[in-house]
């Protein structure tokens, strides 16, 4: 299944673009699923007639629509957890709560995101579009599944799990209880549905595509965010400028207001497209696929079948298993982070970890046991060291050419002696 991820600085248009999208495929015969992390917005953009439920339903020949409900998630998951603690409820005399007097907490429409991917990924779709919040969110969003795993696995490690006919004996000398197996169970359930998950999220087929308004904040927005992107592993396969004005308006005041919006786009065409001089493996261009102004607000097929053919977007729908000429990773072997071994040479085994964008001054790392915490400006990942990495010391790093190089040296102490 290809999978593209819709998101950008707010109020960009990405509701549009990525329905736009999933009507370019469908029109091409894709068996296509619109995910919408917005109510608002499928309707609006999909058309007055279209209501857009919480599953799956067909809007258009080829396009299904689906929207995220963080209410409805939120009362289904609480309800479950209150029904599974019945027992130790009972025993403190606490009153149960129903249904129709719970609201959603804050932080329940990412958790809601993350399960609306999980069904979605295990559909018979050709394509998933995904209309995601604002970038800084969305990033947040698709980093969550490997935070929350790791998170299960300190909490409650396979090996504890693995124990459970001996927790009664254990509770016994220990003198306090052990966690019961409703516990265990729902933790591993919730990581085997994380899982499902993060692998969408990581697999070759997905996808970011980035739309933005030509303009300052949005090209600060799309620097901070690169950087981002890379630390996370995720590609990029367009940025599409949106509501980008005719040129040759003879109104002065909107003739002016394009002049500024084509020196964002020749700035971009340069840091990030086909023009930019700082394209490498390690940081590809990203592919422009500026979108023109409809002079109104989209609305309905129509309007949304003109933009994508504005916008190329209905090449890009669905380009086939090779994503466009995206390649697999710039590696050995296509991995986005790989180790160089240059014991011969100089003794080190070299991590190359791409940074696109990264500023050496918002760049940190900290090794913690077998692990590496890792600091890209306002975005953070722990990564588990490979086995051979861990036998080692870290004694030095250098970010060059938006590459993070951590150079580790054997540990005589650890490291296997050759004859």
């Amino acid at each position: 299944m290809r999978t593209v991820l819709v998101t950008g600085p707010g109020g960009a248009g990405r509701s549009t673009v990525a329905a736009a999208t999933a009507l370019a495929a469908a029109r091409r015969g894709s068996r296509t699923l619109l995910l919408c992390a917005d109510p608002a917005g499928p309707g609006a953009v999909l058309g007055a007639s279209v209501a857009v439920t919480v599953e799956p339903a067909e809007v258009t020949p080829g396009l299904w629509a689906a929207r995220v409900d963080p209410a409805d998630y939120f009362r289904t998951e609480f309800l479950a957890l209150q029904d599974r603690a019945a027992a130790a409820l009972d025993m403190l005399g606490a009153r149960r709560l129903d249904g129709e007097e719970l609201t959603e907490l804050p932080g329940s429409e990412q958790f809601a995101l993350l399960q609306a991917l999980r069904r979605a990924s295990a559909g018979d779709w050709d394509l998933l579009v995904v209309d995601l919040p604002p970038l800084r969110d969305a990033l947040s969003v698709l980093a969550l599944p490997e935070r929350l795993r790791r998170l299960l696995g300190r909490l409650l490690p396979v090996e504890r799990q693995a124990a459970r006919a001996l927790r009664p004996m254990i509770a016994q000398l220990a003198g306090v209880p052990m966690p019961a197996d409703w516990l265990y169970g729902a933790a591993a359930r919730k990581d085997e549905e994380l899982a499902a998950v993060q692998a969408l999220i990581e697999a070759g087929t997905t996808t970011v595509r980035l739309v933005a308004e030509p303009g300052p904040a949005a090209g600060e927005a799309l620097r901070v965010a690169r950087a981002g992107l890379g630390l996370y592993g995720l590609r990029v396969d367009a940025l599409v400028p949106n509501k980008v004005l005719p040129t040759d308006s003879p109104d002065a005041w909107l003739a002016t207001l394009a002049a500024q919006q084509q020196k964002c786009l020749d700035e971009w065409s340069e840091e990030y497209g086909s023009g930019s001089a700082t394209a490498t493996a390690t940081a590809p261009a990203w592919p422009l696929r500026a979108v023109r102004h409809l002079g109104r607000d989209p609305r309905g097929p129509d309007d949304l079948a003109d933009l994508a053919d504005l916008g190329d977007l209905g090449d890009m729908a669905d380009p086939g298993p090779d994503l466009g000429g995206l390649d697999g990773g710039p590696g050995p072997d296509h991995d986005p982070w790989w180790v160089e071994d240059r014991r011969e040479a100089d003794g080190l085994l070299v991590w190359s970890l791409p940074l696109p964008g990264a500023v050496k001054a918002d760049v940190a790392l900290i090794r913690r046991g077998d692990e590496l915490l890792l600091t890209v400006g306002p975005f953070h990942r722990i990564v588990p060291l490979a086995a051979a990495l861990r036998r080692c010391t870290v004694s030095g790093a250098a970010l060059t050419d938006g590459v993070l190089k951590v150079r580790f040296t054997p540990d005589p102490g650890l490291w296997p002696r050759t004859p």
